[in-house]
């Protein structure tokens, strides 16, 4: 099998890529604050702020604005009938689940049994362990309003921490592109989702995570790997696409230590509940394996506007086979490409196939593709198309369960509607993917390493050599003279392409 050609790394000495003189959408954007950083950039002591200190600081003012949009909710609608908190579309599971899974009564998750349909907590455990934290930290006595609202908001300040972390880390992923967290820190749809279930625990531990690979800490990534899994199940996926790039690049150790870091810390982290309370612990699985058809997904399309008749045991077969093929057509492009792919890009696409692929779509899971995104692609027009078609599919399923719940008045949006609001979060999806593939087929189109990079949250897999690829033309420069654009050297700044600080202007179709 053909591998990459070894290539001499000189020092990266280059200064931070600046997004406002690369990007155009960027700089137009930043004439809101007077335009591109300059001679007459405010300074702090020391020099300019750093922008791991912007990003946070960003990162807390977007999530204070998110707060703020769920006021009305806070203040009476949450406890006024079910049609106030769509219509103002500020719906947060927090408070409803602090009495409905018993945290208001005292009772402690997967050990008590739960009064009505849902038997034991039907979170993992991590995410249960957080919860409970809150609990603990919520003033009892009281009116149960009152109590209510206490628990949302100490759930607002933990998650307001998982943010910070998530958009710390993305910024020190890509070490030559900090300002890219940026698209973290002001996405829309990333304010708006915060709140409403706890999903950003699990994406901080991805988050750091994935900082802790591009440190080449490979057993570090697999404990927080595993603690993510233990919080919420997507962050398994991510051990998938790093068994194919390891396999390309012949990093059979590290791939090891990784794995074998997951596998730990997730026992640690489940062994006391597994063991002393087998069948709450079982619930989460269960829940997920029986729930039927729900919200988000192209099947509730599929019943709703086509008729089809379903099941929930045959939606898991669909599902899962079309997950698994998009997988392995991932998989094949991974150890096909004519350079081998970003960790990243691998990475949001799986994530990507099984949001696209799975029977339910919460407005919360786009939190698990915004860090992926932004590392894979950080180019802001793209981004904020498909943050656009997101806040689209965010007021979609509010006023689309306005409508079912406001009885004969239909205030809201028929069924018409948000099915469309539906195609919209699948298209974007599969926009920003189709964008990733071409990247990953064109490497010379890819923003990242047109900056003279490789794979900078590739860790072990920075500038590696590749020792399994499939195809004859599967080395990087063979087989692809009819590709037009300039050739991107590893870890080199394209000829004529511009320098890092963008006063010259990049590459034509970035």
């Amino acid at each position: 099998m053909p591998s990459a050609e070894k290539t001499t790394v000189p020092p990266d000495d280059r200064p931070d890529v600046r997004p406002t003189r690369r990007d155009s959408v960027a700089a137009a954007g930043s004439e809101l604050i007077g335009g591109p950083a300059g001679r007459w950039a405010l300074r702090v002591r020391g020099g300019y702020p750093t922008p791991v200190r912007v990003v946070a600081l960003t990162a807390i003012g977007m999530f204070a604005l998110g707060m703020v949009q769920k006021m009305p909710c806070y203040d009476w609608a949450w406890f006024r009938g079910a049609s106030s908190q769509y219509t103002h579309a500020c719906y947060s599971d927090i408070p409803h689940l602090f009495v409905g899974r018993g945290f208001s009564d005292g009772l402690i998750p997967y050990f008590d049994r739960l009064p009505g349909d849902m038997e034991y907590l039907e979170y993992p455990v991590l995410t249960g362990l957080f919860m409970q934290i809150a609990a603990w930290l919520t003033p009892s006595g009281g009116p149960l309003q009152d109590q209510q609202q206490l628990y949302w908001m100490v759930n607002a300040g933990m998650l307001m921490v998982c943010a910070v972390i998530i958009a710390v880390c993305v910024s020190r992923t890509h070490a030559r592109r900090p300002w890219d967290a940026l698209l973290v820190a002001l996405a829309p749809a990333f304010a708006l989702n915060a709140t409403i279930n706890w999903d950003l625990l699990a994406v901080a531990l991805t988050a750091a995570a994935m900082l802790m690979w591009s440190r080449s800490r490979p057993l570090a990534f697999g404990v927080l790997i595993g603690l993510a899994t233990a919080a919420k199940l997507y962050a398994l996926f991510l051990l998938g696409p790093l068994l194919v790039l390891c396999w390309r690049a012949g990093k059979w150790r590290e791939y090891g230590l990784a794995v074998l870091g997951a596998a730990g810390s997730w026992l640690l982290a489940n062994l006391y509940v597994m063991l002393a309370a087998p069948e709450g612990w079982r619930k989460f699985y269960t829940f997920n394996q029986e729930r039927d058809i729900d919200f988000g997904s192209v099947w509730l399309i599929a019943v709703q506007r086509f008729d089809i008749a379903i099941t929930a045991e045959e939606v898991n077969r669909y599902s899962l086979f079309l997950a698994v093929l998009a997988c392995a057509g991932i998989a094949w492009l991974t150890l096909s490409a004519p350079r081998r792919p970003r960790f990243a890009q691998v990475a949001f696409l799986v994530v990507a196939a099984f949001i696209l692929t799975n029977k339910v779509y919460s407005p919360q899971y786009v939190l698990w593709l915004i860090p992926l995104a932004v590392l894979a692609r950080p180019r802001w027009r793209d981004f904020l198309i498909w943050q656009a078609c997101e806040v689209a599919y965010y007021l979609g399923i509010w006023m689309y369960l306005a409508y079912t719940t406001s009885g004969n008045q239909r205030q809201g949006l028929p069924p018409e509607g948000y099915h469309f609001a539906i195609a919209l979060h699948l298209l974007g999806t599969l926009y920003l993917c189709a964008v990733v593939v071409r990247d990953i087929l064109r490497p010379e189109r890819d923003v990242v390493r047109q900056d003279g990079a490789d794979d900078p949250s590739g860790g072990v897999l920075d500038r590696a050599d590749d020792v399994f690829v499939l195809g004859r033309e599967g080395a990087y420069g063979t087989g692809h003279g009819d590709t037009e654009g300039p050739k991107v050297a590893w870890g080199t700044w394209p000829e004529g392409s511009g320098d890092p600080e963008g006063r010259t202007a990049p590459p034509s179709g970035s």
